[in-house]
């Protein structure tokens, strides 16, 4: 398996990917339109034999620093809970930090994103519409230079709500 960064030509393949992996369109008319606004900052693929099994975005987020958001991750259902996702996450982590942004948030399962260093308790301090238990950020390069203010997706975020 080989992660690399989408091309133009994997659009529509992503696009059943991640359609399948969520069950409905919402996700990948997410991914689509953050590609198309220009929020789009590290998009990566897994492939195997020539076939993509996995996808992670990151887009810009609006803070007081320099942060990007994590979602979504899909996953063929045949290589679900095989790692792929978590090796998207990985590299996705470390390009961000490579490319000097501060911090990545996510909402989602503490249970699943803390063990990438996603911390809850990172983001208490930031009024956010995803505020909550679920709400979690990592810092890149130690410690974030600011732990209070207001956060927010891209705006292609607020179709989901």
């Amino acid at each position: 398996m080989i992660i690399r960064d989408e091309q133009l030509a994997d659009i529509p393949a992503i696009h059943r990917l991640v359609t399948a992996a969520f069950g409905q369109r919402d996700e990948a008319d997410l991914v689509d339109r953050l590609r198309a606004d220009g929020d789009s900052v590290i998009s990566l693929v897994a492939v195997e034999a020539g076939v993509i099994v996995g996808h992670v975005l990151f887009s810009k987020m609006r803070a007081p620093f320099r942060a990007l958001s994590l979602a979504p991750v899909s996953v063929a259902s045949h290589r679900q809970n095989s790692g792929i996702g978590g090796r998207l996450i990985y590299e996705g982590l470390r390009r961000a930090a490579e490319e000097g942004w501060d911090a990545v948030f996510v909402l989602g399962n503490s249970d699943y994103y803390e063990r990438f260093g996603f911390d809850p308790d990172l983001a208490r301090g930031f009024a956010s519409p995803y505020a909550g238990p679920h709400f979690m950020a990592i810092p890149l390069h130690g410690e974030l230079s600011v732990t209070k203010g207001k956060v927010d997706c891209a705006p292609a975020f607020a179709a989901l709500e």
